[in-house]
């Protein structure tokens, strides 16, 4: 856990002192909301919904209560449509920041204001409607909206080298949807559209049938910037088993 890399005196009403975390922290934060996504979806007392931002709004309330109630991870919070630090006018569909620390990472120091790993949320599939392009998660030629577009271009994230994306699957399975994806990304690179290689096709890293959870990886070179991106794909099935 987050917490468990340092150690941390006891306190009571006051902000904590800088937290000193590895690199990887970040990668046991994305698997702690990995963790979480069954949870969320199985709660009893969850609406049903289909909509994008309800889900979204839905999850960061289920982390948010999970954080505080689960050893060393009651130093995070978890906050929906936050604007990215570098294009104000674009916003991050969830954000995970501090909580009443300050986090280092790689001598740079995150406080509540900070997001710690930016995270973009997407139904499969993509909701049909005017200017809606079925391969929004993955681009969309209408416009800038696709998911992993948005990271490539620098318009999410771009202060940032690891950045994730959550799937709510609302019909079919992970494995059709990699299938396709995997499609989608092959047709763009035979087309020659700038910026899109088969280094940008996704791994799976693990797929649990049991909790109908499908994680995969994938890195992007930047269209700006320079710098290598990583994103993680938490895909969680919403349709019945």
């Amino acid at each position: 856990m987050l917490a468990d890399s340092s150690d941390i005196p006891p306190h009571s009403g006051a902000f904590r002192s800088d937290l000193h975390l590895p690199a990887c922290s970040r990668f046991e934060l994305l698997d702690f909301i990995a963790d979480q996504l069954p949870n969320w979806r199985d709660r009893a007392d969850r609406r049903p919904e289909a909509a994008e931002t309800i889900l979204t709004s839905q999850l960061c309330a289920h982390l948010n209560s999970a954080a505080r109630h689960a050893d060393g991870w009651d130093i995070l919070q978890f906050r929906i449509e936050e604007p990215d630090e570098q294009e104000r006018g674009r916003k991050i569909d969830l954000a995970v920041a501090p909580c009443g620390v300050t986090i280092w990472i790689d001598g740079r120091g995150y406080s509540d204001f900070d997001a710690l790993v930016p995270i973009e949320c997407k139904r499969l599939p993509t909701p049909k409607g005017k200017d809606r392009d079925e391969r929004e998660y993955v681009f969309s030629r209408y416009s800038t909206t696709g998911g992993m577009q948005r990271f490539k271009a620098g318009h999410h994230g771009s202060a940032h080298r690891l950045g994730a994306m959550i799937a709510y699957v609302q019909d079919e399975t992970a494995a059709d949807w990699d299938r396709r994806i995997a499609g989608w990304i092959g047709d763009l690179v035979k087309s020659g559209s700038a910026g899109w290689s088969v280094a940008d096709l996704l791994e799976v890293v693990s797929d649990d049938r049991s909790l109908r959870l499908t994680i995969l990886r994938s890195a992007h070179e930047r269209s700006v910037g320079g710098d290598k991106l990583e994103l993680r794909h938490l895909w969680l099935e919403m349709n019945s088993a």
